[in-house]
Formats: C-alpha cells, sequence, structure tokens
C-alpha cells in the first residue's frame, strides 16, 4: 500500500490523494518531549485530533501531565478520547538500545516484538481506531525518526490506506487568560 509521510506542525485531515481521487485517512503522530501539557493538547486540537493512542510500554512519565491516568483526564476535558496499547510500546531492551544510539539493535528489538501476540492484537485495535479517522499515535521523543511510532504508523497504513503526518508541539500553543491562567487557543476553522 501506498504510505505518505508529512512533518508538520499542523495538519489539514482533510487531505485528498489527487491519484486515487478519494480522500485518504490521516494519522497523526507526536511526541511529548521538552512540551507542556497545554501547548500538547493546542497542538492536538489545532491538528484535529480526536482520538490519542498512547503507544508507550508504560504509560508513565516524569513530566507532569502525561502519565496515563493525568493525560486521559486532561484529553477528556479537552474533548479528546484516550486510548493506552500497551502492545505496541517498544520493550525495555529497544528502548534501552535507542537511549544508547544503537538504532540497528533498537529496530531489531522492535521488529521481534512487533511480531508478538500483544503487538499484533493491539496493532488490529489501532487499525481500527485509525480507520475511524481522527487518530493520532503518541510517545515521548520529539524527533519521530529515532521513535518506534513511526513504525507503528507505519505498520498500520499497511492495512488501513493512510497519509501519515507528524505533528510538533509548538511552544506558545497555549496562552494566558486576563487572569494569568494558561488556557488552549482555539485555532480550528
Amino acid at each position: 500500500m501506498l504510505c505518505t509521510t508529512m512533518i508538520v506542525d499542523m495538519c489539514d485531515s482533510g487531505l485528498h490523494t489527487p491519484a486515487m481521487g478519494t480522500p485518504r485517512i490521516t494519522l497523526t503522530t507526536i511526541g511529548y518531549e521538552a512540551a507542556t501539557l497545554l501547548d500538547f493538547i493546542a497542538s492536538l486540537r489545532a491538528a484535529n485530533v480526536s482520538r490519542l493512542i498512547d503507544v508507550r510500554e508504560l504509560a508513565i512519565s516524569r513530566r507532569p501531565g502525561f502519565a496515563k491516568k493525568a493525560l486521559s483526564a486532561a484529553l477528556e476535558e479537552a474533548g479528546i478520547d484516550y486510548v493506552h496499547l500497551r502492545g505496541l510500546g517498544d520493550p525495555k531492551e529497544g528502548r534501552a538500545a535507542a537511549r544508547a544510539g544503537d538504532d540497528a539493535r533498537f529496530r531489531r528489538v522492535f521488529a521481534i516484538h512487533m511480531r508478538t501476540e500483544a503487538a499484533q492484537t493491539d496493532l488490529k485495535k489501532a487499525a481500527a481506531l485509525v480507520a475511524e479517522g481522527g487518530a493520532c499515535l503518541m510517545c515521548f521523543e520529539r524527533d519521530h525518526t529515532g521513535c518506534h511510532r513511526s513504525i507503528v504508523a507505519a505498520a498500520i497504513s499497511a492495512t488501513v490506506q493512510a497519509t501519515i503526518l507528524h505533528l510538533g508541539v509548538r511552544t506558545g500553543r497555549a496562552r494566558h487568560n486576563s487572569q494569568g491562567v494558561r488556557e488552549l487557543v482555539e485555532e480550528r476553522a
């Protein structure tokens, strides 16, 4: 299947593929490294994301607001569904290889993991969710090229014809209101 990948700060979920003449599903991915929760959510909303698919093996974080319970509550408040698919997370050995800069070992470990029953089960769930539209895969790394979410996105696009957009969290998407409280900036058309 044809897979189109683009990197953007904001995306248009109504993309069309001229060769096919029919609307394509847009699958976005995002990393929250160095992001604030409000800027992260504002970036999702600007990209018209309606469902965040967390593909971390362990949905925990030292960054405030990005642990599973806090993140799912904040997303619910913003009108975005949250789904954690642990089976699509990078196993400990793969994360260690990535941190060590051993890309070949990271990719080998993750390729083996993707053949497991847990990964295949969650891949089918993710593909079904992506087919509904408005889905975004999330992991930690800001740069998608060194993150397993790019591999997961490509695997999904092998079953669901999708255009893949790698989003960046733009600092300052959230702003302070007149009372000094940070709030999301509405940028939807």
